[in-house]
């Protein structure tokens, strides 16, 4: 439903901008309480984008198991290999598990990192979607995530698209759904999710673009009669740019799967049976299409959930499942994206927020494991073709090049044309907050 008025046209004077725009809750209720205008307001303040780079992040929420990933622990015991075998790859002298026999076919557009530390031991997706541990500068509102700074830094690409969206659907385990928090930028920086009900609020629901033109023209001659005073607290450049979201097609278009090529819709596959779900996310393989869709149209940040990787129990069983689809996806978005010219520009990071125990539970299982974890990349420019770090011949922690979470966000931030070694956001008390404490991106990538 839209209203223009939401309450007595001739109590203007107590009437707030809020009441003027009203969408069901893609005004109010879609940002955490702060309406679109302001979302483009404040993603304006930083000026103009240059360029448009990307990220897509995907989060592996529960913890996926290192060793049976990116480096099959071939020369330990039996209760610590598991039943995986490595296999070749395109890169001479890096193997990776069985698996993912798409992603070592083009192991040239990949990096695995097998010495991820630094984890926190958090169960969620914060230190992924951030860089920090759950906690930081809680005092002033907590550190932004990765997208919501880079909508503060460098903006919007197109008035008509969110800087940063985040495709994780909730999950009962609500913290593996986690696409990121503004933190002290506040709620203008909030990931747009673009959930079933936000999807039906992102459509104009009965009211052809002719009546929403005439009640923009209405909320501009009232700025006009009411230039100066509360009820219209500021430019209405903005609110001509909530009403370009709503006018314009190409957010929705770019949630919309049947608009996709079905042979590129089948490169992609769908995940399903969604198996091993539980209280996390599916293995949805749409979502990871609808990112890069989603990159195209002008977003710069997307983060999703992908699959429930904490294994106490049949882990094996897990990794079969989960890892075949998470091959056949992720192979396909950074085959999808060179096709299109757009590698060099979008950075594809895959990884949770720890590892898995060394040593195999009764259950077939591996534990929560935080001592070491793993990371695969493509795109962003980097240089791939790589495999970087080692654990121990047990798996336990890492004995060469420990990579810290914070480098691989660095990197992030590198290839997106920020610099994370000088680049800071004020905070709400007007000092300088620098984006990372590691603040140096990989020297292997770069």
């Amino acid at each position: 439903m839209l209203t223009i008025l939401g309450r007595d046209p001739r109590n203007l004077n107590r009437t707030n901008r809020r009441s003027f725009l009203k969408i069901g809750g893609f005004a109010l209720g879609a940002f955490g309480g702060a309406t679109l205008s302001d979302i483009m307001r404040a993603q304006a303040a930083s000026g103009n984008p240059t360029s448009h780079k990307a990220v897509i992040n995907i989060f592996l929420g529960g913890g996926p198991p290192h060793q049976d990933m990116w480096e099959i622990k071939t020369d330990a015991p039996a209760e610590i290999r598991g039943e995986f075998k490595p296999i070749e790859t395109k890169v001479p002298g890096i193997q990776i598990g069985e698996c993912f026999p798409k992603i070592a076919a083009m192991m040239d557009k990949f990096v695995a990192i097998r010495s991820i530390v630094g984890c926190s031991g958090g169960h969620d997706a914060h230190q992924c979607v951030s860089g920090w541990p759950r906690g930081s500068m809680a005092s002033i509102g907590g550190v932004p995530s990765i997208g919501s700074a880079v909508a503060k830094i460098q903006g919007l690409v197109d008035p008509s698209v969110p800087a940063t969206v985040g495709l994780a659907n909730k999950t009962s385990h609500a913290p593996w759904s986690e696409s990121g928090q503004p933190g002290f930028l506040g709620a203008s920086y909030k990931p747009f999710k673009p959930n079933g009900e936000m999807m039906a609020d992102l459509k104009l629901n009965g009211i052809t673009h002719d009546r929403l033109q005439d009640r923009q023209a209405l909320l501009n001659s009232l700025g006009e009669v009411c230039r100066g005073r509360e009820v219209l607290d500021g430019s209405n450049v903005f609110t001509d740019e909530a009403f370009d979201v709503l006018t314009s097609s190409k957010l929705v278009d770019a949630l919309d799967l049947s608009k996709e090529d079905p042979k590129v819709r089948e490169r992609y596959g769908d995940g399903k049976p969604y198996q091993f779900q539980y209280d996390g996310a599916p293995t949805c393989n749409e979502h990871v299409l609808m990112a890069r869709r989603l990159v195209e149209a002008g977003v710069r940040s997307v983060t999703l959930s992908y699959g429930r990787w904490d294994s106490h129990g049949q882990n094996f069983n897990l990794v079969r499942d989960h890892g075949v689809k998470l091959d056949q996806c992720v192979s396909a978005l950074v085959e999808d994206l060179e096709q299109r010219g757009m590698l060099d520009d979008v950075t594809v990071v895959v990884w949770g927020e720890f590892g898995r125990t060394p040593k195999v539970n009764k259950n077939a299982g591996r534990d929560h494991w935080p001592q070491v974890s793993c990371a695969l990349l493509a795109g962003g420019g980097m240089k791939t073709g790589q495999a970087i770090g080692s654990t121990n011949r047990l798996g336990e922690h890492a004995v060469l090049r420990p990579v810290h979470f914070q480098e691989v966000v660095a990197t992030i931030y590198h290839n997106l044309g920020i610099n994370p070694m000088s680049t800071t956001i004020q905070d709400p008390t007007g000092r300088p907050q620098y984006l990372l404490d590691h603040r140096e991106p990989m020297r292997e990538l770069i």
